[in-house]
């Protein structure tokens, strides 16, 4: 960063002296003071006209016009520098104390660059699968990259079967066609995820019922999780099956879990959406449940833009699960539909982009789990900030870093997005509870412990900061100045 002093200059300075200054910093601005205060901007422009109206090189800038200058607070936001540079069609603004004094010069690159919480990360190895499909015409949803996709992702997980589908969403909803849930059966589902989690329990008209988290990994609750079973057993109404999400990248303590389940004979739907390229003990994520199923959105740790895949080692369910997804046609020449089925397939063009990403697994997982170890570095003196634990049964991919608040802190969550806001950062809250939805107001909600709701907690102190592996280091840095000067202030 230029010392702004460098491009001063007095009135009493000579038009040579301002040509010379403006050539020697390259700014392509200087600022005219006096006794330190602002009186105006010069351009390059602004001293060829002087020139080119009659006056010397060697006249004094007090010939220079007066033209009030641009200029922005110090503590200004990047949104307000903004609208200031696109209301005056200009690209910098003079930054000023508030005895107008100027002390930096703010551009429209640094200005008009957002850092985001997840964008996709794609290499060179995309194309390549992506061409072949173009030259050799394969764009629908059928072809060559589909079922290489499906294969090579099943042998990095450790599945038997795969089968590609347009969204993790649709993935969960085949899921529950192929294990038979209907109307007015009941479905057990995690309540701190997204909402695509459990709404295709309502595309089958089947009932939700939401289960809190633990806080060693902010997953499934075991011990909430029985509690319903109980209730469940009492009532004569044991769920059809258990949705269980993996958050943030860390898997759910599954022993405990399936323990459970497999007492009362009801299989689990691992929602792995966002922790493919996590394991536990050793294994990978969403391998665990009758059914699992990834999620490759823009915002994953691997995309394919849009797009999804359900895992599983019966035959049978993926055989039914792909026959679902290709609008259940029947294998003869005409087209014959003895059941519903849905539009649920990936194209094969969109399947090798997922090839090309699968590739880098690894490499996406390794950087994100470095994007949160730095986080950690930048905010290591802050007592008031506690990070998503990782459980000692498994590793994370750290989809996203994520982050508490301490009851030290009175700030509101939502101020705090907003003020990020506004320095064009992107901050998420944690995800809000299923059953504090407005759409789900009337659905059974069992907590961790009595009078004690995990997810609740969280929601209401939790942070997601931008975590994508192309996150850069100096990108990292300014996340932390910001969030640290607006908690600091607090």
């Amino acid at each position: 960063m230029i010392d702004i002093k460098t491009i001063f200059v007095k009135r009493d300075d000579t038009v040579r002296d301002a040509l010379s200054i403006l050539d020697r910093t390259a700014q392509g601005i200087l600022l005219l003071v006096d006794n330190g205060k602002l009186i105006r901007a010069i351009t390059d422009g602004d001293l060829r006209r002087l020139i080119l109206s009659g006056q010397s090189l060697d006249d004094t800038l007090e010939v220079l016009p007066y033209q009030a200058p641009i200029t922005a607070l110090e503590n200004s936001s990047q949104r307000e520098l903004l609208r200031l540079m696109n209301q005056n069609g200009i690209n910098q603004i003079i930054i000023t104390n508030k005895t107008n004094e100027p002390i930096s010069i703010a551009n429209r690159q640094s200005v008009d660059t957002s850092i985001l919480l997840s964008t996709p990360h794609l290499g060179e190895e995309e194309k390549i699968f992506v061409d072949q499909a173009f030259n050799t015409n394969w764009i629908a949803p059928v072809g060559p990259n589909i079922d290489a996709f499906e294969q090579e992702l099943a042998d990095k997980v450790g599945a038997k079967y795969a089968v590609a589908v347009s969204s993790g969403t649709a993935a969960i909803h085949l899921a529950l066609r192929v294990l038979n849930i209907g109307t007015g059966d009941i479905v057990f589902c995690s309540s701190f995820t997204f909402i695509a989690s459990a709404n295709p329990i309502i595309y089958q008209e089947a009932i939700p019922v939401f289960i809190d988290s633990e806080p060693d990994s902010w997953n499934m609750s075991p011990f909430a999780l029985e509690r319903a079973f109980c209730d469940a057993v009492k009532n004569n109404c044991l769920p059809k099956a258990v949705i269980v999400v993996n958050l943030y990248g860390q898997n759910a303590d599954m022993d405990k879990i399936l323990a459970v389940c497999e007492r009362y004979d009801v299989p689990v739907i691992e929602d792995a959406a966002e922790s493919l390229g996590a394991t536990y003990k050793g294994k990978a994520s969403g391998t665990f449940g009758k059914i699992g199923i990834y999620s490759f959105n823009g915002n994953k740790i691997i995309t394919t833009s849009g797009g999804g895949m359900l895992v599983t080692d019966d035959k049978a369910l993926a055989e039914k699960a792909k026959f679902l997804s290709t609008q259940a046609r029947e294998p003869v020449a005409w087209y014959e539909h003895h059941e519903i089925g849905y539009n649920y397939r990936m194209s094969n063009l969109l399947a090798g982009v997922g090839r090309g990403q699968l590739k880098v697994l690894d490499d996406r997982v390794n950087a994100r789990r470095k994007v949160f170890e730095n986080y950690q570095e930048l905010f290591a003196e802050c007592s008031w900030i506690q990070w998503m634990p990782e459980a000692e049964f498994g590793r994370s991919n750290r989809w996203l870093t994520t982050l508490t608040l301490s009851d030290d802190i009175n700030v509101d969550i939502a101020e705090i997005v907003e003020n990020m806001a506004a320095e064009n950062i992107e901050v998420r809250p944690l995800w809000k509870p299923m059953h504090r939805q407005p759409v789900f107001s009337t659905v059974d909600y069992y907590q961790h412990d009595s009078g004690y709701s995990v997810c609740d907690d969280l929601f209401s102190k939790g942070l997601c900061l931008p975590s994508g592996s192309n996150l850069t280091n100096e990108q990292q840095q300014r996340v932390a100045q910001v969030l640290l000067k607006l908690l600091e202030s607090h």
